[in-house]
């Protein structure tokens, strides 16, 4: 199984390939993986490697961010984004909603021009809390990575027994276009069945999800890391341009990185 766990609570910076030069921001245990998804391509590995040691709190987080943007407005150096990214699903902290108005200060502070990310699967957005987090931030990006239930369960195999594709897209309005969706695309093999979001069905009621939620901006992407699932598969960068440019059709703004 493929683990690359963030071993600190302020990591980076980073090149990011959609966000640029990044300070990453992970809530939660720094040794362990915590996620409401288990998805078959997630660079941190499988949920069953265990929770470790625990989140971490708000007050260390406030701390930690605080010691690492002082250390770099003093050397100079660059910064375009602040991002909630991690050891799984950084929403599930009970304090979100502080920590980001806690970052959103900080930021003020030391890198007025830099924005403040959520990498997010949309989980928990039916919340209150998150959902007035995630509305303060500069770029919430949300994942959507089928139209359909059932490969939604095949490829982010959600916890909740309950979870939906319908019930995700109807939160995803929730935001009023206030939110970038995040989708990635692959095939391959998992578990004896195939897995492919690519197909003409895919995509286009994919598309269709995209038309009612109307996101400011798309990201389309594909595996760039090795995963838990050895069996998948990179998509071609001309059939991602493909997709692309059947979002842009529809008005929408799309980056691709491939």
């Amino acid at each position: 199984m493929q683990t690359i766990l963030f071993h600190d609570i302020v990591f980076g910076p980073i090149k990011s390939r959609r966000l640029g030069i990044s300070l990453g921001i992970n809530l939660l245990p720094t040794d362990g993986k915590i996620c409401s998804f288990d998805c078959i391509y997630c660079e941190c590995g499988y949920n069953r490697q265990g929770k470790g040691s625990g989140i971490h709190r708000r007050e260390e987080i406030k701390a930690a961010l605080e010691k690492k943007l002082q250390e770099m407005s003093e050397r100079g150096e660059s910064l375009d984004v602040l991002t909630f990214a991690g050891n799984g699903e950084p929403t599930l902290h009970p304090d979100f909603e502080e920590i980001v108005d806690d970052t959103i200060q900080l930021r003020d502070r030391y890198y007025p021009r830099s924005r403040v990310s959520v990498l997010s699967n949309a989980t928990c957005i039916q919340r209150e809390s998150v959902f007035n987090a995630l509305n303060k931030v500069d770029n919430n990006i949300l994942k959507l990575d089928s139209a359909h239930t059932d490969t939604i369960r095949l490829i982010n195999n959600p916890n909740a027994r309950q979870f939906t594709a319908e019930e995700l897209i109807r939160n995803l309005q929730r935001f009023n276009g206030n939110l970038i969706i995040q989708t990635m695309f692959l095939r391959g093999q998992h578990n004896g069945q195939t897995v492919d979001n690519t197909t003409e069905r895919e995509v286009t009621d994919w598309l269709e999800a995209l038309q009612k939620i109307r996101p400011k901006k798309v990201m389309i992407y594909t595996i760039d890391r090795q995963t838990p699932e050895k069996a998948l598969q990179k998509v071609p960068v001309d059939e991602m341009n493909r997709i692309a440019d059947r979002v842009r059709a529809l008005g929408f703004e799309v980056s691709v990185s491939a």
